[in-house]
């Protein structure tokens, strides 16, 4: 096997198998285990073994498996849509499925390019991002990222987009975040004023940048971004890939700032974790663009043969009925509340630089010295190795650079909760204070 976004060499010096899990807790094939401080990268939300949803697995299962979307609907597929539009902001109106996250992101690009040649704007051919965000892996996807270290290898293949600052107190000569926050909205406001007739979209995540090292919007900022692509023509899209689903303790992050965007995509938790399956929603207005007769070619050119899998769709059905039942994110709201509280102690350790949190959605910046937030040199692998401490402890995590990342299942316990800090807190002393790194 080739595992995705893994060097081998270090695999083959630390290798994992995993065999089994339940609740939050993963088993691997001697019988070691492991709290999942990742939720299996950000996917499980009730735990592994949820009975419910295997349940709803099974009885679709004596139904059919699959059978083609491509012209010909499903029940489940139907339900899910009905369920996503029901808990999505009320301008969005229309579900298109797909497998993965970074799919959902290609047909949002696809589909806003498409919008304005259908509406004859053929000049609107561009997308805004902010620096340092991540919208997947696929060429249309990286192409509106801002990542260095994903991308570079790949800039041949991108396509070009502007990027604007993302406002971070941390970046910011200042140091100030209202600072950061009025300079990234100018810089927009300029680009909106000088290239909006060729501008399709503005893409950015919600509230929080995920794979970019836990990042979060200072108050008001995605309000505003959505005010300026009203004001010049340009189409918001909101990536909920990973911020969706009660991660944020809203059940999706445009909440917080009631953010009605034109293009939604979701995945990771909406089966909770199960199977794969995305969405990407969209208004009335995108809608009518492509229908028509045929002879107009404004069909949406764009589907997979495992688009809006009826097992998939069954999933998801049963892990929002589980949403509905147990008021999932109103606890999980209450549960994040006390996860600071544990990662306030954290973020006084010695070579903790910054805790940064939204909801479950937590990153712990490592650093060589606190007061001036120097970092170790990146050879060192300081986050990673604490990494490799912590699973020798018992959790599962996975670092973003210098950055720990913590989002547990919404699942888990209080106790848990308290163990893995209490984890990651003795891995970061071991391991940032360790002589290995103080020699080198």
């Amino acid at each position: 096997m080739w595992l995705p976004f893994t060097q081998m060499k270090d695999y083959e010096e630390a290798p994992l198998i995993i065999e089994s899990g339940e609740g939050i807790v993963l088993r691997d094939i001697y019988g070691n285990e492991y709290l999942d401080g990742y939720s299996s990268l950000w996917l499980n939300v009730h735990g592994h073994r949820r009975p419910e949803i295997n349940q709803a697995i099974k009885e679709q299962l004596e139904k059919i498996a699959h059978s083609t979307l491509l012209g010909a609907a499903n029940v489940p597929s139907i339900q899910l849509a009905e369920k996503l539009i029901e808990i999505s902001p009320d301008n969005l109106t229309r579900v298109f499925y797909s497998d993965s996250g970074a799919e959902s992101v290609e047909i949002a690009i696809k589909m806003a390019y498409q919008y304005w040649q259908n509406k004859g704007k053929e000049k609107k051919t561009k997308f805004v991002t902010l620096a340092n965000g991540y919208h997947g892996d696929t060429v249309g996807a990286i192409s509106v990222g801002s990542i260095d270290i994903y991308h570079r290898v790949y800039s041949a293949l991108m396509f070009d987009s502007f990027a604007v600052p993302f406002p971070s107190a941390s970046w910011h000569p200042s140091g100030d975040g209202q600072t950061a926050k009025e300079e990234s909205l100018a810089a927009m406001q300029t680009l909106f004023k000088e290239s909006h007739n060729e501008i399709a979209g503005l893409i950015v995540e919600s509230m929080v940048q995920g794979a970019g090292g836990m990042h979060i919007m200072p108050p008001g900022y995605l309000k505003e971004l959505e005010r300026l692509c009203r004001a010049f023509n340009i189409l918001l899209i909101v990536d909920e890939v990973a911020t969706g689903f009660g991660r944020t303790g809203k059940m999706f992050a445009v909440e917080h700032e009631d953010v009605a965007p034109d293009i939604m995509t979701v995945a990771k938790g909406i089966t909770g974790g199960y199977l794969p399956i995305a969405a990407t929603l969209t208004t009335e207005e995108v809608y009518a663009a492509f229908y028509g007769d045929y002879a107009e070619m404004k069909t949406f050119f764009h589907g997979h043969s495992y688009t809006g899998n009826q097992l998939g769709c069954a999933a998801a059905l049963a892990n929002l009925d589980i949403f509905e039942k147990e008021e999932v994110v109103k606890q999980a709201a209450e549960k994040a509340e006390y996860i600071a509280k544990l990662l306030a102690e954290i973020a006084e350790l010695p070579h903790v630089g910054e805790v940064r949190q939204l909801g479950f959605m937590c990153g712990i910046e490592v650093v060589k010295d606190r007061t001036t937030k120097e970092p170790f040199p990146s050879e060192e692998r300081v986050a990673y190795r604490a990494t490799l401490r912590m699973r020798e402890l018992g959790m599962l995590t996975r670092p973003l650079g210098d950055v720990i990342v913590f989002m547990p299942p919404l699942a888990s316990s209080y106790e848990q909760l308290t163990r893995m800090a209490g984890i990651m807190k003795q891995a970061i002393l071991e391991i940032a204070d360790s002589p290995a790194v103080a020699e080198r």
